[in-house]
């Protein structure tokens, strides 16, 4: 397969705006360089393009439509999509990234020049070849899309059966007993966040957390940092099984989310963004219960308000100021029927995780043939 030098056919321009400018509801998406895209209210490009992060969480986007993006987020356009198609180029930079990753610089926060961009060489076929290569790609992709899409649906019904069960746990119709939080606690613990890799830990390697292992209200362990190797680990802040963890600081829309810790690889440490709820009785409060209380949209709003800071910084949420938040307590009996349910919901959530795992498996045997010309 023909081969060519991605800056002889392509356009690469980069964001003009710093990483806060979006806002919480805005109507254009604003790519930064974390792997979701944020919200702004105005744009400064319309096109269909490529985004590659320019720093930190190397990673690819297709976009088609209007949009801005942060000053380090490369944008890149066909000069000719007659000669080179632009989801062929979003699928060619998807098996580039790990060897961008390979060339970043930089300290802390690697980061990668245009010229990694301008000479990476690209397999150019004939576009009906790209369409093809493209066709079977989106298709494999979509049901990546759909089975996260079920997964996604299984923790709405936790929600929707948590509602049933105890009603709003703000405006508490049902009359439960309420206390405050601290009441109900041993102890609230926090975490570390010394200087780590920009990489994940290995296996069998100390890691740190980031705050997206569980920003998404369940607990995901791959989102970590390996710890640096001239760094003592600190057994005590060790993530476990069945630990509650909660954001303590993070955005507004995000701080005060909270993850239950189904399993964990080992050697997993907490940053001191997070805190763990390590309660008094468990048969006073059950913790998937309190999960799922602290996940509640209205609740969640509740304890949002707790957050401060200042000016220019994080809102963080005070250990004093959660204890002093009033909770509902339902029947410990009602809690564990609850708790029994949320267990199987996790039980059918793993099968499909497992078919996705062999989904996104499948789907990068099928980029790479791709990109060799064996599709």
């Amino acid at each position: 397969m023909n081969t060519a030098k991605l800056g002889d056919l392509v356009k690469i321009q980069t964001g003009k705006l710093d990483a806060n400018a979006s806002v919480s509801d805005g109507d254009y998406p604003f790519f930064t360089c974390s792997k979701a895209a944020l919200r702004i209210d105005n744009y400064s490009y319309e096109c269909e393009c490529v985004l590659v992060a320019g720093n930190g969480d190397l990673n690819v986007k297709y976009y088609d439509g209007k949009f801005d993006a942060y000053q380090r987020t490369y944008i890149i356009e066909s000069d000719d999509k007659n000669i080179l198609d632009v989801k062929y180029l979003y699928y060619f930079m998807e098996t580039y990234i790990h060897k961008l990753r390979e060339q970043s610089i930089g300290g802390v926060i690697k980061y990668i020049k245009l010229g990694n961009l301008t000479d990476a060489k690209i397999p150019l076929p004939d576009l009906k070849t790209q369409k093809k290569i493209v066709a079977v790609l989106d298709k494999a992709q979509m049901l990546i899309v759909k089975r996260k899409a079920a997964i996604s649906r299984l923790d709405e019904l936790l929600q929707s059966v948590f509602l049933d069960m105890f009603g709003d746990p703000v405006s508490n119709e049902r009359k439960w007993e309420k206390e405050l939080f601290g009441t109900c606690l041993l102890k609230i613990e926090s975490g570390w966040s010394p200087r780590c890799e920009t990489f994940p830990a290995s296996k069998g390697e100390w890691g740190v957390l980031k705050l997206s292992a569980v920003t998404k209200g369940v607990y995901i362990p791959g989102e970590n940092k390996e710890l640096l190797k001239d760094l003592e680990p600190k057994q005590d802040i060790v993530v476990n099984k069945g630990d509650l963890l909660f954001i303590r600081k993070n955005t507004l829309d995000l701080v005060g989310t909270s993850a239950f810790v189904f399993d964990t690889p080992d050697f997993l440490m907490m940053p001191d963004t997070i805190f763990r709820f390590v309660l008094a009785d468990d048969r006073r409060l059950n913790k998937l219960f309190l999960w799922q209380l602290f996940n509640n949209i209205r609740f969640k709003k509740e304890v949002q308000k707790l957050a401060g800071g200042s000016a220019g910084s994080m809102p963080n949420i005070s250990k004093q100021k959660l204890k002093n938040i009033g909770l509902i307590i339902p029947d410990i009996s009602l809690q564990n029927q609850y708790a029994n349910f949320v267990m199987k919901q996790e039980k059918q959530k793993e099968i499909m995780k497992k078919s996705l795992r062999e989904l996104e498996e499948n789907f990068q045997s099928l980029l790479y043939r791709g990109f060799k010309g064996k599709l």
